[in-house]
């Protein structure tokens, strides 16, 4: 069989968490049976561009999908001239616009993955996703989730109830997160953080990950335990808006803005808790790294619990009382665990990733051969 072609279908790529699901089934899956070419926007950073070249596959630039007919003509232009075999959509509610350019260029096999859900706060956006997931089912061929809820929420009761949809688990290289205390001491030495209490997000500063509210639960934190530390590692439309609201608050020497980074893995060896307070998330990959490093992790009642591996791991309700994460936080805290355990636990779950690529690459196998 000849090498298989996948167009993966991006969007605005960046270091993000459905970025960096692809990438680690493109790193760990066999190269020589199958190769993927990343469809961007235009106007994003690619930061694993060159990775990406070096194991064989391209980086294709693309108008945004706010310029419709533009973006429309590129797309089956460029399925067409590139021979692919799949596309392979990660944009959830608006994969229709790519898989129904697929469909015009004639590509036979049309992949929709679903990777998130919604949330009533942001409504805006939830309605223009409900108003497009009703077309959800009409332009793929086979329908991928991360999750049980993100299955749901997209392709509908129906389409899970009828086996209709394939869960491709958001897995991780286990390797890469497993405690390094070596590493732990230089990382929390370097920023001037050994003797406190680390806390840590890694997510992109927009309304979905609920920074905000992250912020109020830090700020109880403080009251209770004034030697404490926030790691926030990632960038966004709404950072500027986070810090000022920390400078408010008076936590400017608590709060360490990090940034966009292309180790992201090496600040959960610094951090004692990972907090994650989203709106929605289909399951979060950095839900399963976090655990990998055997963090205690908080996470808010709206996210999957799928994501659920480690018994330190703890859904807390999205209300108006950060006081009842603090606690929990600090609590937990002075009973320290066996971070090894998260690693050991993880090796034998399908959230490795060794696992999920020899999965999906025999999925892809399979469609092809029946084409």
């Amino acid at each position: 069989m000849a090498v298989i072609r996948v167009a993966q279908i991006l969007g605005h790529a960046n270091a993000g968490g459905v970025e960096s699901i692809i990438m680690n089934l493109y790193k760990n899956i066999d190269r020589e049976q199958v190769q993927f070419d990343f469809f961007v926007e235009n106007t994003c950073p690619i930061i694993d561009r060159e990775v990406i070249e070096k194991l064989g596959g391209r980086v294709v630039f693309i108008p945004k999908y706010t310029h419709i007919f533009k973006y429309m003509r590129t797309l089956k232009k460029l399925f067409k001239e590139g021979n692919y075999d799949i596309v392979h959509s990660n944009l959830n509610a608006l994969s229709i616009f790519p898989l129904w350019a697929a469909k015009k260029a004639g590509i036979k096999i049309r992949i929709a993955h679903s990777h998130s859900t919604s949330n009533k706060k942001e409504w805006k956006k939830t309605i223009i996703k409900n108003m497009l997931r009703t077309f959800s089912c009409v332009f793929p061929t086979h329908l991928f989730a991360c999750s049980e809820l993100s299955a749901k929420w997209l392709f509908g009761k129906k389409a899970w109830n009828s086996g209709k949809v394939m869960i491709v688990n958001n897995a991780v290289d286990l390797e890469k997160f497993k405690i390094d205390n070596e590493l732990r001491t230089s990382i929390r030495k370097e920023y001037g953080i050994e003797d406190k209490l680390v806390i840590g997000n890694i997510g992109r500063f927009m309304a979905q990950k609920n920074h905000e509210f992250l912020i109020d639960i830090f700020n109880e934190v403080v009251k209770i335990h004034s030697d404490t530390k926030l790691l926030l590692i990632g960038d966004g439309p709404l950072e500027e808006k986070i810090v000022e609201k920390v400078k408010k608050l008076k936590l400017n020497d608590k709060v360490l803005f990090l940034g966009l980074q292309k180790c992201p893995e090496k600040f959960y060896q610094a951090m004692d808790a990972f907090l994650l307070p989203s709106l929605y998330e289909g399951l979060p990959v950095v839900g399963i790294e976090a655990q990998v490093n055997g963090l205690n992790c908080y996470f808010s009642d709206t996210v999957t619990r799928e994501v659920k591996v480690n018994e330190n791991v703890k859904f807390l309700p999205l209300n108006k009382n950060p006081e009842l994460w603090a606690k929990s936080i600090v609590d937990d805290s002075k009973n320290p665990i066996n971070r090894e355990i998260g690693y050991q636990n993880m090796c034998h779950t399908h959230y490795n990733i060794v696992n999920e690529a020899e999965k999906l690459l025999a999925k892809y196998k399979e469609l092809v051969k029946a084409k």
